[in-house]
């Protein structure tokens, strides 16, 4: 089916049928072909017959996925959605598995790896579901769904996935929705000194922008980041990806925002920034080795002054989070479904440091910063109006960058997805010329890492893995130590 050419309609046929948003033809793009894959592990057994009747009254609740994408050849070539009868038997696919094969967790691995090499036909909608009946070491069986960026963003597929589930506790209760809050300036006149404050925040936000717009137009030419074994070589491509995930306690990412003051995602990030610092340590210590013929300095190899950058995706809608299902199919939604997602360029500062938690309090000052910038919108414009063209100096910007950071917030409580408790859910993405893209979702109690490697850059995900999990023990580790060493050190938090 891959050989298959997309359907192409008359403008009568696709009279009734809405036009692809620009941000939508934008992942048609070459080098921006991007899929999203949704991994659920279940508690119980999967029942083929069963989960596939389910599917009716869960992706299929959404008209994007029962439609086509079709091409309106009298309209220029415009794509256009048109609904259509779904054969499920065309979108499950259940593979006939050794329930005694050698390593269930690596055939899941390979698995979701291999989707990566593949794309979905345009003849039917751009979506699919992998159904595998074997034991891994966090699942009794494992779902894997394949979606293609075009039909929405990050956000808006959780929100599909929790219309579509229940509490475990509660066979009949929806899920709690995760709330973030945003903080709003007073609206309180405050006298004169506070119009000050205003007019100076106001004056520091265009700065900030016109600053990153810079910044990010001179990456887009000619400001490249350092060469490290992280960052993928020209010529780009969209080579085989791997989907490596790790599970984290949100109880200790919790600990540390907490004492520090922070946010979860200045934590998440700091992590990463911890991570990565530890790992290419390592590997600029093992080139040191291979070189001089003799062991580098195990306790510092990093070059000084790594350049190293990432773009980190923001959600747009003017309501943060997670919103209902029915609330983001409104038309007067303030968090419609979509492609709503912006990017800020990041950068990520490489070092060994006594103190660990130094990359928090670095990834605050940096996270308070792109908060004060219109960098994202302006992004989020130049994709929507002019996608091409924004596209050919994406793959420019890629190029010079090294990867992409997502944080997607999931369900708070444990849930169940038509009597199949979900034990994890991990998220990755496949498509973009990055050789690394981190993913970061939360479910429960627990904090998913998922990195989606290219594994000609990154032979060794499962070490990154390793090196994310343990900054945030050693971050953990000094949070409990100042803690017993003065208790009220971090008292006011």
């Amino acid at each position: 089916m891959e050989g298959l050419r997309p359907i192409r309609v008359s403008k009568e046929d696709s009279e009734d049928g809405q036009p692809l948003s620009p941000m939508a033809r934008m992942f048609h793009q070459p080098h921006s072909n991007v899929y999203i894959i949704i991994i659920l592990g279940f508690k119980t057994s999967i029942n083929p017959l069963a989960f596939k009747a389910t599917l009716r009254h869960s992706l299929l609740k959404h008209p994007r996925f029962s439609s086509l994408q079709v091409v309106d050849e009298e309209n220029g070539g415009e794509m256009r959605w048109v609904r259509t009868e779904v054969n499920l038997d065309n979108h499950v696919r259940v593979p006939k598995l050794d329930p005694c094969m050698e390593s269930p967790d690596k055939f899941v691995e390979d698995y979701a790896s291999n989707l990566s090499t593949t794309t979905i036909s345009k003849s039917m909608p751009l979506w699919d579901v992998h159904l595998l009946n074997v034991q891994t070491s966090e699942a009794q069986s494992t779902c894997i769904i394949r979606v293609h960026h075009s039909l929405g963003d990050g956000i808006s597929l959780m929100s599909l996935l929790l219309s579509c589930t229940r509490k475990a506790s509660d066979a009949e209760a929806l899920p709690s929705i995760p709330t973030i809050k945003r903080g709003n300036p007073s609206n309180n006149s405050g006298g004169f000194w506070q119009f000050l404050l205003k007019l100076w925040c106001l004056a520091l936000l265009y700065w900030n922008t016109i600053v990153d717009i810079v910044m990010s137009l001179g990456t887009i030419f000619f400001l490249e980041d350092t060469k490290t074994p992280l960052k993928a070589t020209l010529p780009l491509g969209t080579p085989r990806k791997r989907f490596v995930h790790k599970t984290i306690s949100l109880d200790d990412v919790k600990l540390v925002k907490n004492a520090m003051g922070t946010t979860i995602n200045d934590v998440m990030v700091a992590i990463t920034q911890a991570g990565l610092s530890s790992y290419l340590n390592r590997k600029f210590g093992d080139n040191k080795k291979d070189n001089q013929g003799a062991e580098g300095n195990a306790s510092n190899n990093l070059p000084n002054n790594i350049r190293l950058r990432g773009a980190l995706f923001v959600n747009l809608r003017s309501s943060a989070g997670i919103q209902a299902f029915d609330d983001m199919t409104r038309r007067d939604s303030k968090g419609r479904w979509g492609n709503h997602i912006g990017f800020v360029l990041f950068p990520f500062t490489m070092a060994i440091r006594d103190d660990l938690l130094d990359h928090v309090r670095e990834a605050k000052i940096t996270g308070d910063r792109k908060k004060a910038t219109f960098e994202a919108k302006f992004n989020y414009c130049m994709a929507r109006f002019f996608p091409k063209w924004f596209t050919k100096l994406m793959s420019s910007f890629a190029s010079r960058t090294t990867l992409c950071f997502s944080n997607i917030p999931g369900p708070a409580e444990e849930i169940s997805y038509f009597g199949h408790p979900v034990s994890f859910i991990a998220l990755g993405v496949y498509g973009q010329p990055y050789a690394l893209v981190i993913h970061v979702v939360s479910y429960e109690k627990k904090m998913k890492i998922i990195l989606s490697a290219d594994e000609n850059v990154i032979s060794d995900p499962h070490q990154l893995c390793d090196d994310l999990q343990n900054s945030l023990e050693l971050m953990k580790n000094a949070v409990i130590a100042r803690k017993r060493a003065d208790p009220q050190l971090y008292k006011h938090h």
